[in-house]
């Protein structure tokens, strides 16, 4: 297989799936990460031919591509906040969205001055979110939650710590606490019971897509991610952020900050939920594309 027959075989492949400057990506990708060699070759050196485990390895990811299968679970591992995460099918893939809420949530404990915060991460998934906050927040105590044995596995077996992929995040040379990953069902108040008001900052990216949203997701989402992840029913879309409220008026101390990410459908009627439950300084917060993505709230 010469560079030319990868890209030929690889848009055949892809085309019905992914729009034409995805499918560009997909297979830059590809080249990438088995090969080693930069997209240009392409264009400069089309008639170099490809090593043959090199190219049985591009055909077999190739093949599960086409299924719609999602890069980040073939290849296992995604880019989050400059660092690189584990990721396979029992958790989701964390998106850019929500790197938005880490730098939100950061900003404003330094604003407020808030040094070695205690952080509760619910419905931890990935762990992406917890362990951010372990390595940017220096001496950060983080306890992370979540019911799926499959997550708390990937979670905890996270190595961050091994690359750097983005310069203004550069890996410190150690980590001065690993998060605690737990099981809980979030849901079940009983489980707030082992948890006291000590923390400075809840923080949360639930499940949140209506079952009427469906129809409109692509399939390599919806035939490949979690749904235990994704999907709430559509007559209570809400019922992981009325939880979350109690959580927050259990656990957190006063002035403390909770933060979650939301559906864009729901933003008034979530934060109308967490100011009838006592909470204060309810805020509705855009992400970069202009689309209300993320609530924050306080405990006075």
């Amino acid at each position: 297989m010469t560079l030319r027959d990868l890209v030929q075989q690889g848009t055949a492949a892809l085309a019905q799936l992914y729009p034409s400057e995805e499918v560009k990506g997909l297979l830059r990708r590809l080249l990438e990460e088995v090969c080693g060699l930069p997209w240009y070759k392409t264009v400069t050196e089309p008639e170099e031919e490809i090593p043959m485990a090199e190219e049985e390895r591009l055909q077999a990811m190739l093949s599960r591509l086409s299924t719609g299968e999602p890069l980040q679970y073939i290849l296992g591992w995604t880019e989050f906040c400059g660092r690189r995460f584990q990721v396979a099918p029992g958790v989701l893939i964390p998106r850019p969205e929500t790197e938005y809420l880490l730098r939100l949530v950061e900003d404003r404990l330094r604003e407020d001055g808030i040094t070695r915060p205690t952080v509760l991460d619910l419905c931890t998934g990935s762990g992406c979110i917890a362990w951010t906050l372990s390595l940017d927040l220096d001496g950060a105590n983080v306890t992370a939650l979540d019911i799926s044995d499959e997550a708390l596995a990937i979670a905890g077996s996270q190595n961050p710590l091994s690359v750097e992929l983005s310069e203004d995040r550069p890996v410190p040379a150690k980590i001065l606490r690993r998060p605690a990953f737990l099981k809980a069902d979030v849901l079940n108040p009983a489980s707030r019971e082992d948890f006291s008001a000590d923390f400075d900052l809840i923080i949360s990216n639930p499940p949140y897509v209506m079952d009427r949203e469906k129809a409109s997701m692509k399939a390599n989402v919806l035939e490949h991610e979690p749904h235990l992840a994704l999907f709430v029913p559509d007559e209570d879309p809400l019922v992981f952020y009325r939880a979350i409220a109690f959580w927050a008026m259990s656990c957190l101390k006063e002035e403390g900050l909770l933060a979650v990410e939301i559906n864009e459908a729901l933003g008034q009627e979530t934060a109308a939920l967490f100011e009838d439950a006592g909470l204060t300084g309810v805020q509705i917060h855009e992400d970069l594309f202009g689309k209300p993505r993320f609530v924050t709230a306080s405990r006075r």
